[in-house]
C-alpha cells in the first residue's frame, strides 16, 4: 500500500479531503486488473448541521471509459454533522486500467432543508512509481 497525495474541495465551508492509494496485494495487473482504496475526511466548517443523504461519482479510466455512480449516503450510511463536526470513512476503486481519475459530490441537507452540493475534488488514480506524461 503506497500514500499519495492529499486532495481538498470546499464547498460552502464543507471541506472534503480525498486520500488515494493503490492496492497493490489486491491488484492483478497481468489480468488488466488494478485496485485503488481512497479515504475521505468530511469536515462541517459551516455554522450548522448537515447530513449527507447521496453520492455521486464520475470515474474515467485511461482509455477514456466512464463509469457513473449514485446512490444513497456513502457505506451504508447517511451521517449527520453538527458544526465543527468531521466524518471519516475508507472505500475503493477497481479499474481495468494502470491509471483514471474520480470526481465527485454530495447531497447534503441543512437544518433549514435546504439542498447543498458538495463537491469532491478531482483525483488521479495513478501506479505508483509510474512515469506520469501531460499531453
Amino acid at each position: 500500500m503506497t500514500d499519495a497525495h492529499t486532495y481538498s474541495a470546499t464547498t460552502d465551508d464543507i471541506i472534503v479531503n480525498v486520500s488515494p492509494r493503490y492496492l497493490e496485494d489486491q491488484s492483478k495487473p497481468a489480468e488488466s486488473h488494478y485496485v485503488w482504496a481512497y479515504s475521505v475526511e468530511i469536515i462541517n466548517s459551516s455554522g450548522e448541521t448537515i447530513q449527507l443523504k447521496e453520492r455521486s461519482w464520475i470515474i474515467t479510466d485511461a482509455n477514456g471509459v466512464v463509469e457513473k455512480v449514485h446512490g444513497p449516503g456513502v457505506v451504508g450510511e447517511q451521517p449527520i454533522l453538527k458544526s465543527g463536526d468531521s466524518y471519516h470513512y475508507s472505500s475503493g476503486c477497481p479499474l481495468s486500467t494502470p491509471s483514471g481519475i474520480m470526481v465527485g459530490s454530495y447531497l447534503m441537507i441543512g437544518e433549514r432543508g435546504q439542498s447543498i452540493d458538495v463537491a469532491i475534488p478531482a483525483f488521479s488514480l495513478d501506479l505508483p512509481h509510474a512515469r506520469v506524461t501531460v499531453n
